[in-house]
């Protein structure tokens, strides 16, 4: 199912294969994807540059020219060399506060930098780097809707209180291990927090959110996710969760993701009628008896569904029973039909 981890904002618009450097009309984005690049000597910056994409080079240092590309909205410097005392520059330079993303993704940082200069933030993403803390945070306006910091050694979740438009969080592969200080972002849409050390469920009334990955942690019970009522996708996998349970209330859920766990039993999802996805695989279900009841809600709605390496699904007409009692599969497990 889903990996956080890979998971990246938009960020590459169309550079050719080769590598090629690519103007619009206006000079208003300059893609330098993948050059090598040691430094921007000989390149020319257009003044009218809204985006400058300079993902995948070997820059340690920001050209100075950069600050004074006022009309600059996107800036992308995903996998270079920057570290802490290389990016601080960017706090200085006014010329370019209307800043709205910041890439600084797989680079050499040890700290959240400092961009309290953009006013009007709305993407800022520093995964894959060495940060331990999110201190700094604070600093950041809350104008914010999406803030990446997976991949990284952060071990407590802090100064995200003032993000209230907050809309995607994705703080995967830390250290953590509580899920805390959520209660002001009433706008948060997706959460991702798998890969991590987390114990326990604590959502603090997420009552917009759709999606929310825990992949990887180490859960023991689904309590928790009561109140979450727009919920979509649920992403569970890879925990030590015996009991299916806190379900009946998400009446949205579309896609549930549970594999990988201590399962024996498949309940409270009888009366869930939006079921397409539901992912049960290396689990200890021993039967398909009764799981027509068990997803009796979703039984015309389910397109897919994965009960390999359960004892259940080592009968030879396992396929044919769940085809008979879902009309609409059009998956099981790693078999496509239509």
């Amino acid at each position: 199912m889903e990996d956080e981890s890979s998971r990246i904002p938009k960020e590459n618009h169309g550079a050719s294969e080769g590598g090629t450097v690519e103007e619009n009309s206006s000079c208003s984005y300059l893609d330098l994807t993948s050059y090598q690049l040691h430094d921007l000597d000989g390149i020319e910056l257009p003044p009218s540059l809204f985006e400058l994409d300079l993902t995948a080079n070997r820059l340690c240092t920001l050209d100075p020219r950069i600050a004074l590309l006022r009309e600059l909205k996107k800036l992308y410097l995903r996998q270079n060399l920057f570290d802490d005392a290389g990016i601080e520059p960017i706090s200085r330079w006014d010329s370019i506060s209307a800043l709205e993303e910041l890439v600084l993704r797989d680079n050499r940082l040890k700290k959240i930098p400092d961009v309290s200069i953009f006013k009007s933030l709305l993407v800022f993403d520093v995964s894959f780097n060495e940060i331990s803390s999110l201190n700094g945070l604070s600093k950041i306006t809350n104008t914010l809707k999406e803030l990446y910091v997976s991949k990284n050694e952060v071990t407590k979740m802090e100064e995200l209180d003032h993000f209230h438009d907050l809309q995607i969080l994705e703080l995967g592969s830390n250290r953590l291990r509580v899920i805390e200080n959520l209660q002001n972002l009433a706008h948060l849409q997706e959460l991702w927090l798998g890969r991590n050390r987390i114990r326990t469920v604590n959502l603090c009334g997420l009552r917009c959110i759709k999606k929310i990955s825990l992949q990887s942690n180490r859960l023991t019970s689904m309590l928790g996710f009561q109140d979450c009522v727009s919920l979509e996708e649920l992403y569970l996998s890879h925990n030590g969760i015996s009991k299916m349970e806190g379900l009946s209330t998400l009446a949205n859920l579309r896609v549930l993701d549970v594999s990988s766990n201590k399962l024996t039993t498949i309940d409270d999802i009888e009366h869930l009628t939006r079921l397409e996805d539901l992912w049960l695989n290396d689990n200890q279900i021993a039967s398909l008896e009764g799981i027509d009841v068990a997803v009796a809600g979703s039984s015309k709605k389910l397109t897919t569904i994965y009960l390999e390496r359960n004892q259940c699904a080592t009968s030879s007409n396992y396929s044919a029973i769940l085809r008979s009692i879902f009309p609409n599969l059009q998956q099981i497990d790693s078999d496509i039909f239509f």
